[in-house]
C-alpha cells in the first residue's frame, strides 16, 4: 500500500450565534486527508493554519502507511495514519491505545464569557439537551450572579465547571469567590482559578474550599509537579494522544480523575480521535471539552453520535466516521 495524496483543508466554521456575538472567530483549523492506492483514506485535524503542516504532508507521499511509525509524526498525521491502519486491519482506532473501558464519553456544554442572563439561558438549553455539566469561561465580576441564575434556569442537578483562565489572579480573591459559590452546591470544579506560577497558592486554596481544584496541563512533568504539590483534585489534560496517555497514567496512579481537551472548539474529526483515546483511559471520568457542537456546522456527517451529554465511542474501523466533503468545501478558506 502506498500513500498517493495528502490534502490539507484550512476551514473557518463560525461559532453558533450566541458565541459568535463575542467570538466571531475562535482559532485556525486545518483538516488533513491521507489517501492510498488501495482506496483507504485517513483523516486528522490540527489547530493552526494549513502552512504549518505542509512539509509533513509532503513527506508522506509514496510511503507505505502501515510501515510508518504513526507516533513519530505531528498528532494530526498520527490520527490519519491510525485511521488508515484501523481500516486496513478492521479494528476501531482506540485499539491502538489500549483496552476499552467505556463505550460512552461524557462532555460538557460550553459558554464563552457572556452576561449572566445570557449564560443562564444557555444553561437552560444545555439542560434541555441532556447535558449535566456546563463548562464556563468565568469572570470574577459576575461569576456569582451567573451561577445563581444558571441554577434557577437549569436546576440543582446541572453543575458548572468554573474556568476563569487564571483571571481570578491571586489567592484572596479566589478564596472569597469560592466561599460565595460554595452555598449554591452546583460548582463542580475550579479550573485554573489562580496564576499558575505558584502551586502553593493552589494547595492553600484547596484547603480553604470544598470545591474541587483543577489545573489545565499538558506535559506529564507538569502533572507530576502538581501531584507532588498536592494542589489538585482533578486535572484537565491536553496535547498529543501519547502525551495525554502518559499524563493520565500519572494522575491515575495518584487516584486523580481527569478530563480531556485535545481540541476544544474543534470539528468532529479531532473530537472523534479524542473520544477513541478517552475510551481507554480509566480515570477519564469527567466531562471532556471536545466541542464541535459550538460551531454552526460540523464536517463529520456520520459516526460521532452525541446524545444526552455523551459521545458514543465510534465502533467502525479506524476513526469510524464519515466526513462530509460538501461541508469541508463550503467552509474552506485555503
Amino acid at each position: 500500500m502506498k500513500i498517493t495524496q495528502v490534502e490539507l483543508y484550512e476551514v473557518e466554521i463560525p461559532p453558533i450565534p450566541v458565541i459568535a456575538r463575542y467570538l466571531p472567530k475562535i482559532y485556525d483549523i486545518t483538516l488533513c486527508r491521507v489517501q492510498t492506492d488501495e482506496g483507504l483514506e485517513g483523516w486528522g485535524e490540527f489547530l493552526s493554519k494549513k502552512s504549518a503542516g505542509q512539509e509533513q504532508a509532503d513527506a508522506l507521499l509514496g510511503q507505505d502507511p502501515l510501515a510508518l511509525d504513526p507516533y513519530n509524526r505531528p498528532d494530526a498525521f498520527t490520527c490519519a495514519l491510525l485511521d488508515i491502519a484501523g481500516q486496513a486491519y478492521g479494528i476501531p482506532l482506540h485499539r491502538f491505545f489500549g483496552a476499552q473501558v467505556r463505550d460512552k464519553v461524557p462532555v460538557s456544554y460550553w459558554s464563552c464569557p457572556m452576561t449572566p442572563e445570557e449564560t443562564a439561558a444557555e444553561a437552560e438549553i444545555g439542560a434541555g439537551l441532556g447535558f449535566s455539566n456546563h463548562k464556563l469561561k468565568a469572570r470574577s465580576w459576575n461569576i456569582v450572579e451567573t451561577v445563581r441564575l444558571m441554577k434557577e434556569a437549569a436546576g440543582a442537578d446541572y453543575t458548572v465547571g468554573v474556568d476563569p483562565n487564571t483571571e481570578f489572579g491571586l489567592l484572596p480573591k479566589a478564596a472569597r469567590l469560592a466561599s460565595e459559590l460554595e452555598p449554591f452546591g452546583t460548582v463542580s470544579v475550579f479550573e485554573d482559578p489562580l496564576l499558575k506560577n505558584n502551586l502553593e497558592w493552589y494547595r492553600i486554596l484547596r484547603e480553604k474550599t470544598h470545591i474541587p481544584i483543577a489545573l489545565h496541563l499538558g506535559a506529564p512533568s507538569g502533572v507530576l509537579a502538581a501531584l507532588k504539590a498536592e494542589c489538585i483534585d482533578y486535572v484537565n489534560l491536553g496535547g498529543s494522544a501519547l502525551q495525554v496517555r502518559k499524563a493520565a497514567a500519572l494522575a491515575e496512579a495518584a487516584d486523580v480523575p481527569c478530563w480531556i481537551q485535545m481540541g476544544g472548539l474543534c470539528t468532529g474529526v479531532l473530537a472523534a480521535y479524542s473520544v477513541h483515546l478517552q475510551a481507554t483511559l480509566p480515570n477519564a471520568t469527567l466531562p471532556c471539552d471536545e466541542l464541535p457542537f459550538t460551531r454552526e456546522a460540523d464536517v463529520v456527517a456520520e459516526g460521532l453520535a452525541l446524545e444526552k451529554g455523551h459521545f458514543a465511542v465510534p465502533t467502525g474501523s479506524g476513526l469510524g466516521i464519515k466526513v462530509d466533503m460538501e461541508v469541508v468545501e463550503r467552509y474552506r478558506v485555503a
